[in-house]
């Protein structure tokens, strides 16, 4: 996939000591992704907006809130619903894109 039109974030948004990292990208109708990789381990997010993971390689396994861990093997897609809390727990370097919905 391919992204046309689009402002990339110089910075790097660096979590959890460097085990996640992303660039956000903006486009031109003002909606963001991020691009980014997370290392293995087990991790704690949360979320405002409403967000789409696309899982592009690699092994992770997400508890969603009031679920069960389910395992995602690449490639994948996992939706979080906005304002949750949620966990990773990623057993092989995962390379993914977020994209996150406007509310």
């Amino acid at each position: 996939m391919d992204f046309n039109n689009v402002s990339i974030a110089k910075e790097a948004n660096i979590l959890f000591d460097g085990n996640i990292t992303s660039r956000s990208i903006t486009f031109e109708d003002g909606s963001k992704k991020t691009l980014g990789i997370m290392l293995p381990g087990e991790y704690e997010l949360n979320t405002v907006n409403k967000a789409t993971i696309d899982i592009n390689s690699g092994v992770l396994e997400v508890m969603l809130p009031a679920e069960d861990w389910v395992e995602y093997v690449a490639p994948a897609t996992i939706k979080i619903a906005q304002n949750s809390k949620y966990k990773l727990k990623v057993t092989s370097l995962v390379d993914y894109c977020c994209s996150f919905e406007r509310v």
